[in-house]
């Protein structure tokens, strides 16, 4: 299988990163979990930056249209096997800030429901500094430029993380 996925860095005007806690597989809490950002699956024949847009607001609630979004600013590739599928997967990045968000889960679908367990906005220092699994990898170092406002000519390629 191959999955393909529009993300988004939602960032804040107190320049902190929204990230989702998750159980790394439905049902096993004993596994862990891990943090990551807003977004999920591209469906058949769908752009990636109105998937990225359809994601955000049925994780989030924010309502942006995918011209807001912007470019793709990074990408990660790699095989997984996350339980509830094992293959290729493809993730694509946008940067999307706001002056701030209340976070609104309950669009979540079923699955996303079942491996959440809380979210929380994140400065870029928290980041580089937490023990705690966040994927992409180098996700600090990413937000910090495009916090700059240096924006990627091409997308950044970021180390796979599974």
């Amino acid at each position: 299988m191959r999955r393909e996925s529009a993300r988004v860095l939602l960032v804040d005007s107190r320049d902190r990163l929204l990230l989702f806690r998750s159980l790394r597989h439905p049902g096993q809490p004993e596994l862990g979990t891990l943090w990551h950002t807003p977004g999920g699956g591209i469906n058949d024949g769908e752009p990636a930056a109105q998937a990225a847009a359809r994601e955000l607001f049925e994780e989030t609630g924010l309502a942006v249209g995918p011209d807001e979004l912007g470019p793709v600013v990074a990408v990660t590739s790699g095989a997984a096997d996350i339980g509830w599928m094992a293959g290729e997967f493809h993730d694509a990045f946008f940067f999307h800030r706001v002056s701030r968000h209340h976070v609104d889960i309950s669009r979540f679908e079923e699955l996303e429901a079942s491996t959440y367990v809380e979210h929380r906005w994140w400065s870029v220092s928290e980041l580089a500094q937490t023990t705690e699994t966040v994927v992409p990898n180098d996700l600090a170092a990413l937000v910090s430029d495009l916090l700059t406002g240096t924006v990627p000519g091409e997308p950044v390629r970021l180390p796979w993380h599974h």
